[in-house]
């Protein structure tokens, strides 16, 4: 039991690792301008303390932190040239402090405008 405990201690360390690392090479211009697209959104979205699913809806809040931002990070790492990779790798080890994304929080946020505007509108063209 505590060696599953202790994957998943190492799998958040190093999820966490990724996602500052990303961050930074979102912001290096020798990163592609691709993975700099995808890399800020993922690294955006991960470090925003709101959820586009918040947590407290049973098993569907879990998913977008247990899911999408894997895969995201995944997906920037397989576009983030190896050695550039290793570079942000070893510079977000060095970075003690957690970092919050304000931009992602807007975005988040900008969504949940949306939808619930959206929902609205659907609502009154139906009364």
């Amino acid at each position: 039991m505590t060696a599953w405990l202790d994957r998943a201690k190492q799998w958040a360390r190093a999820i966490k690792r990724d996602v500052i690392a990303i961050w930074l090479a979102a912001r290096d211009p020798r990163t592609p301008w691709p993975a700099r697209i995808l890399a800020a959104c993922i690294a955006a979205y991960a470090l925003s303390p709101v959820d586009l699913i918040p947590d407290f809806i049973p098993v569907l809040g879990y998913l977008d932190d247990l899911l999408i931002v894997p895969l995201g990070i995944l997906a920037v790492v397989r576009l983030i040239p190896a050695p550039l990779l290793a570079e942000h790798r070893a510079a977000a080890t060095l970075i003690a402090a957690k970092p919050v994304s304000r931009i992602g929080l807007v975005a988040i946020i900008v969504l949940w405008l949306l939808a619930l505007l959206a929902i609205a509108m659907f609502f009154t063209d139906l009364l």
